[in-house]
């Protein structure tokens, strides 16, 4: 079974960011139809929510680095798997933006010099904002997306629904936080692009690592003191 839980985490995270990072590169800005800010906010929530529903019963469906360290913060997930979980995370996402860029280089004028849906801070930022605005954005929301996680996957939660809540946190953290840094709040869905950008991408993803780690970690933390687990 463990095994089975690895590779239905990086088929897990290959969705979100094929599927979250795609509708940004490819569908957000299409001419006279494209799904702008709203529609990557909703592509990304409901990457969440359809491979929560399909394989949350075999790894947890965590498709996140910072989701599965808060996770085992408050209580909830053994830390022995970790690692293993993060590994399996990443290959999901180097995988799924490896094919992303196969598939919008066959574009004419295609540039990874655009972003790639890469995240970023600073001149990076999509509007400009600072290094501490981008870290406060990010640490704060993987703070509440654990803290909804929690609270939607508790024993008290409404049997069923916790992926819908758990994908509707993501599209209203989407629809705040991509002006400050285009929203990582996932430190894999974050390597992925970055890996083929290159350049400014690799040298600003520390960011995108501790800030969604940290805020995990504070989520997590703070709603097991909340709800006295453990």
């Amino acid at each position: 079974m463990s095994a089975k839980k690895y590779v239905a985490e990086t088929i897990g995270t290959f969705w979100l960011t094929f599927a979250g990072c795609g509708s940004a590169v490819i569908a957000a800005g299409f001419p006279q139809v494209g799904i702008g800010l709203l529609g990557v906010a909703l592509a990304f929530g409901l990457t969440v929510v359809t491979m929560a529903y399909a394989v949350g019963h075999i790894s947890g469906g965590h498709f996140n680095p910072a989701v599965t360290i808060g996770l085992a913060a408050g209580g909830r997930f053994p830390a022995s798997q970790i690692p293993g979980y993060i590994v399996a995370q990443l290959v999901g996402a180097i995988a799924a933006a490896g094919l992303l860029y196969l598939i919008a280089k066959g574009a004419p004028g295609f540039d990874l010099a655009g972003g790639f849906a890469s995240n970023g801070y600073a001149e990076h930022s999509p509007g400009k904002y600072s290094l501490l605005s981008a870290f406060l954005m990010e640490f704060t929301m993987t703070a509440v997306f654990l803290f909804v996680i929690f609270g939607a996957t508790s024993k008290q939660g409404p049997v069923g629904f916790a992926p819908l809540a758990i994908g509707l946190a993501l599209v209203l953290i989407h629809l705040v936080s991509i002006p400050v840094t285009n929203t990582s709040v996932n430190p894999a869905r974050s390597t992925g692009p970055a890996l083929f950008v290159g350049g400014w991408a690799i040298s600003q993803l520390w960011l995108f690592w501790v800030a969604p780690i940290l805020g995990g970690i504070f989520g997590g933390v703070l709603y097991r003191w909340l709800n006295d687990e453990g």
